[in-house]
């Protein structure tokens, strides 16, 4: 029996998407192929199937021995653009970095992406395509589900928020990447909305535009909750008293917030972003500014019928991204890897 060992250090920082789509993933993989293959977590040893989920350093030096007994699997999180917005670096470490991504990248077997339009990204980069799988993000139903009328109650009651609010949520690092500031913006707009960011500084003051993010939460509306980082075991709750999941995000990948507020039949409003369309197809509602939101939220509220049909989007998309549907892809995409390299 093959054995994958799975190198992270995601779940280190808190409040990271890329985290949660680790132990997702791992959590998938253990329990969905145990017949088929051994999962073991972070071990010094080579194994058949080497997959690094994050790019360390200590990861990077690793590849050259893993290749002697077997194959690296490199996940694709994010490209140097991607991560423009999200921390501030000096140009100089920053070229440095960049130019260290793609390296470790190039330097595996295979790469896995969430997105598929990162393929022809990762193709810019002079990396060949065939090496290139696209498999999604996953969420467990175990850990995300939508509760019960007297459990919704409660868990409103313990978040301090009205029993008849209508929540407008937001999931993420706080990054300027994240339209933070639209989100701000629009909620000054409509006082009479209750708005909640979950979410925090994951990487403090070196996070891009931090001066600016904290003075506007300093000085935000007072129908904005900022909860901070929250323990995602606490999610669930706060999905589920949200009327919708709003992300007016510049730039994403895959966010697994989206995923999330789906398994909780949550509808789901996004920025008209081009890489979305091969991923979530009609399962949400989309704008391209603030006022185009705005308009998007007050129907959401006002129109019953129209809710109902961004509710329905919601469960449609979360039925596409069972587990089932994903586990099957991974486990295509490891017996292939095992097969070409003749493990």
């Amino acid at each position: 029996m093959p054995t994958i060992n799975m190198l992270s250090s995601a779940d280190k920082v808190k409040g990271q998407g890329v985290g949660s789509a680790y132990l997702e993933q791992v959590n998938l993989v253990q329990k969905g192929l145990d017949k088929e293959f051994k999962v073991v977590i972070n071990k010094r040893e080579r194994t058949e199937i080497m997959h690094y989920h994050t790019i360390d350093f200590k990861h990077y030096l690793s590849i050259p021995f893993a290749k002697r007994k077997g194959v690296t699997v490199g996940y694709v999180h994010f490209l140097p653009e991607t991560i423009e917005g999200s921390i501030k670096l000096p140009n100089l470490i920053k070229k440095v970095f960049y130019k260290y991504i793609i390296s470790f990248y190039n330097s595996m077997d295979f790469l896995v992406t969430v997105n598929p339009n990162f393929i022809t990204r990762l193709e810019a980069y002079n990396i060949d395509r065939k090496k290139i799988t696209y498999i999604p993000n996953f969420v467990s139903e175990e850990k995300f589900y939508k509760l019960s009328a007297e459990d919704n109650y409660i868990a409103r009651k313990k978040l301090k928020i009205a029993k008849d609010a209508f929540v407008v949520l937001g999931v993420g690092q706080i990054q300027t990447r994240k339209g933070v500031i639209d989100f701000i913006d629009i909620a000054e707009k409509m006082p009479e909305v209750q708005f909640v960011w979950a979410g925090g500084f994951s990487f403090g003051n070196i996070t891009d535009g931090y001066k600016e993010l904290k003075n506007r939460m300093e000085h935000a509306p007072k129908n904005i909750l900022f909860t901070g980082i929250v323990e995602r075991d606490l999610m669930n709750d706060i999905y589920n008293v949200s009327d919708v999941l709003f992300m007016p995000s510049y730039n994403e990948l895959f966010p697994m917030s989206i995923l999330e507020a789906m398994n909780t039949h949550t509808p789901i409003l996004l920025r008209d972003l081009e890489l979305y369309e091969d991923i979530l197809f009609d399962y949400y509602l989309k704008e391209h500014d603030n006022e185009g939101f705005i308009r998007a939220i007050e129907k959401l509220r006002d129109d019953s019928a129209y809710y109902e049909v961004a509710k329905e989007k919601a469960i449609r998309g979360h039925n596409f991204y069972s587990g089932d549907n994903v586990l099957a892809m991974w486990k295509d995409f490891y017996e292939k890897v095992c097969r070409i390299k003749g493990r």
